[in-house]
C-alpha cells in the first residue's frame, strides 16, 4: 500500500474549494451559501495540515492555525444564522436577493 503524498491532498483541498466557490456564486439561499463558505474554510484547513505534515513534521503551526480557522467558522456560522433567522422572521425568505432591507 503506498502512501499518501502533499498531492492527493492538495488535489482534495482544490476540489473542495472549488465547489464551495461554485456553490457560493451560483446559489441564491443563505443557508446554502453559508455551508459552501464552510467548505471553502475546510480547503483551508486541510491545506494547513497537509503542508505542516510534509513540510514541518515537528511542529503543529498548522494544527494551530487550523484550531484558529474552526473557532472563527463557528463564530462566523453563529452570527450568520442569525442574521438568517432574523431575514426569515421579516421577510419570509431566505434568497440573498430578498436582503435588501439590510442596506439602509
Amino acid at each position: 500500500m503506498s502512501d499518501i503524498g502533499l498531492g492527493h491532498f492538495l488535489i482534495v483541498s482544490t476540489m473542495l474549494f472549488f465547489i464551495g466557490i461554485y456553490g457560493f456564486m451560483t446559489r441564491r439561499n443563505m443557508i446554502t451559501m453559508l455551508m459552501s463558505v464552510e467548505l471553502i474554510l475546510n480547503a483551508c484547513n486541510i491545506n494547513f495540515i497537509a503542508f505542516n505534515k510534509f513540510l514541518f513534521p515537528n511542529q503543529l503551526d498548522g494544527v494551530f492555525f487550523t484550531l484558529f480557522v474552526i473557532a472563527i467558522a463557528a463564530a462566523e456560522a453563529a452570527v450568520a444564522i442569525a442574521i438568517i433567522i432574523n431575514l426569515y422572521r421579516n421577510r419570509k425568505s431566505i434568497d440573498a436577493e430578498d436582503a435588501d432591507m439590510m442596506r439602509l
